[in-house]
């Protein structure tokens, strides 16, 4: 089922006393490819960036980075974006996926040879370090000569029967040793949770940020973590029949834990990563505010309605 999906997220600062001097990066512009295009989006900042400047990361997401020179006591960012969203993974054969240890053992260093990019998200990264108990956890799925995109399929299932969803239990920065031990997180944590255990057995996992329909197009029911940002991940199955080969996310297979499902037309991409600190939507530094400042955010995401709801489609224009 093919979707055009209406997205709006808010984002309203309050501080405790002026910013006299504020530097932003905003990861809010959807991904493209042949399965997700991006027929509108417009950023709006109030008050309005002295100067602003769009780019790309090292991992190919659209980022504005934007300046605020005068005295300011709230902020809000507004990123309003209409995608068409087609599934990705409607053929998917996970067993027929290669192995898994062949993958692992494929990336491994072996002096003079190509650099493989896929071997930079088998890595640990500040918000998914080495952690042995993920190795013991993940052990049981990954049994030798397993297809690969099987076992991510099991270690998805696993992770959502063992792991409650809970959204007073963690903080943006709670470690996640703290998620194992206390088995209970959000989209973030199981996001980290998914990626790291993958890591420990050399397998490269990618975190994605984005955005859900509250109820998933393909007859599921309500989705956890709508109306808000959402966060799950991607697995490197190469040759897996069903997964797409063309452009930046050939090979790679998403996967949501927090919903037990493989993602479809109702998941928008927003970046992706190696955890969440590459692709934060809103960060910055100021100077000023009083030392406290009140955050706020909203997300709405909704089938589109007939005509034009997203003013712009030039990501220069705020």
């Amino acid at each position: 089922m093919t979707l055009v999906l209406d997205i709006v997220h808010d984002t309203r600062y309050e501080y405790a006393a002026p910013v006299s001097l504020a530097h932003h990066l905003a990861h809010l512009q959807p991904l493209e490819d042949a399965h997700q295009q991006l027929l509108a989006y417009a950023l709006d900042v109030d008050p309005a960036p002295a100067q602003h400047r769009d780019s790309r990361d090292a991992m190919g997401n659209a980022q504005r980075h934007f300046s605020l020179l005068q005295p300011h006591g709230r902020l809000r960012v507004r990123a309003s974006s209409r995608v068409r969203v087609q599934p990705r993974f409607a053929g998917l054969q996970p067993a027929l996926s290669p192995a898994w240890d062949a993958v692992a053992d494929s990336l491994r260093y072996v002096a003079r040879a190509p650099f493989r990019p896929e071997v930079e998200f088998a890595m640990p990264s500040p918000y998914v370090p080495r952690l042995e108990v993920l190795r013991d956890y993940a052990a049981p799925t990954l049994r030798p000569r397993r297809p690969v995109a099987e076992a991510a399929l099991e270690l998805m299932h696993r992770i959502h029967a063992d792991y409650a969803y809970d959204g007073e239990s963690t903080e943006i920065d709670t470690p996640l040793a703290q998620v194992v031990e206390h088995r209970r997180g959000v989209c973030q944590d199981f996001a980290h949770l998914m990626a790291g255990a993958l890591r420990m057995w050399g397998l490269p996992a990618r975190y994605v940020s984005g955005y859900l329909l509250t109820h998933a197009p393909e007859g599921g029911g309500p989705m956890l973590g709508a109306d808000a940002s959402h966060a799950w991940v991607q697995v490197w199955c190469p040759g897996t029949p069903g997964v797409p080969a063309e452009g930046g996310s050939a090979g790679w297979l998403d996967l949501d834990p927090t919903n037990d499902l493989v993602p479809g037309s109702g998941h928008v991409r927003l970046a992706v990563g190696r955890d969440y600190t590459d692709v934060t939507p809103l960060r910055g530094v100021i100077r000023g505010g009083g030392g406290s400042h009140m955050l706020s955010v909203g997300v709405r995401t909704r089938v589109a309605e007939a005509g034009p709801r997203v003013a712009s489609v030039n990501p220069q224009e705020s």
